[in-house]
């Protein structure tokens, strides 16, 4: 699962790296070193009727336009690739609301005995790294509007398999138009970008176990930290 990131990198840096028209609005967008499930964080979305892409901010957690609770959201942080055209909960999001979520890296935990040893994942140079996500915009009984997001994960590769039996779906920036809808892309060539991302282009290291405190939220989280 990935349930725990950062994204510390200026949002001028995320439009430049992302291709957003610098006229496109600019939300607020906090560093955050530990984020977490139910925080809003920002995603990448192709707005066809402009003919651009956007940056927006959504809450971390899918709910579905027809869920009768926001609280569904809890169980919808990730959405595993295997079936995800066929899930309730996702089946019309992957259809037609696809977005990517820019992380600077993730966090996992390793068992080491009775403890747990936390890490973070990035790609290699420090590049923000583009996740597949998913969103949907849910309106409660009182008319609260409230736009999400889920992550879709699949097998680990050799580097994150050391951590975790599942990663995030990284893609590739040459994928990025096919997964916002920018190209025509059937559901079959969507589902074939939902593999693990070569672990030659990716980096690990033991941090701060104070990063398991969500309330924990200072840069010296991601300073290496030695494993017992």
């Amino acid at each position: 699962m990935c349930g725990r990131a950062r994204l510390s990198s200026d949002v001028s840096e995320i439009k430049r790296v992302f291709s957003i028209p610098p006229e496109r609005p600019t939300p607020n967008i906090p560093a955050n070193w530990n984020a977490a499930p139910t925080e809003d964080m920002p995603v990448i979305r192709y707005n066809a009727r402009a003919g651009q892409r956007s940056l927006d901010v959504m809450r971390w957690g899918l709910v579905p336009f027809w869920a009768k609770d926001l609280k569904v959201g809890f169980a919808n942080i990730n959405a595993k690739a295997e079936g995800i055209d066929t899930k309730p909960a996702f089946r019309e999001a992957f259809a037609r609301r696809r977005c990517l979520v820019p992380f600077d890296c993730f966090y996992e935990w390793k068992k080491l005995g009775k403890e747990r040893q936390p890490y973070a994942v990035g790609l290699a140079g420090q590049r923000l790294m583009a996740l597949a996500g998913l969103w949907e915009t849910w309106r409660s009984p009182a008319g609260e509007r409230v736009r999400s997001f889920a992550i879709v994960t699949t097998a680990p590769n050799e580097l994150v398999a050391e951590l975790h039996d599942r990663m995030p779906v990284i893609l590739a920036a040459e994928n990025w138009g096919a997964w916002l809808g920018e190209r025509a892309a059937d559901l079959e060539e969507l589902k074939s970008l939902l593999r693990p991302y070569p672990a030659d282009d990716m980096v690990i290291w033991p941090v701060d176990r104070r990063v398991g405190n969500v309330n924990n939220k200072d840069p010296s989280l991601i300073e290496p930290d030695s494993v017992p």
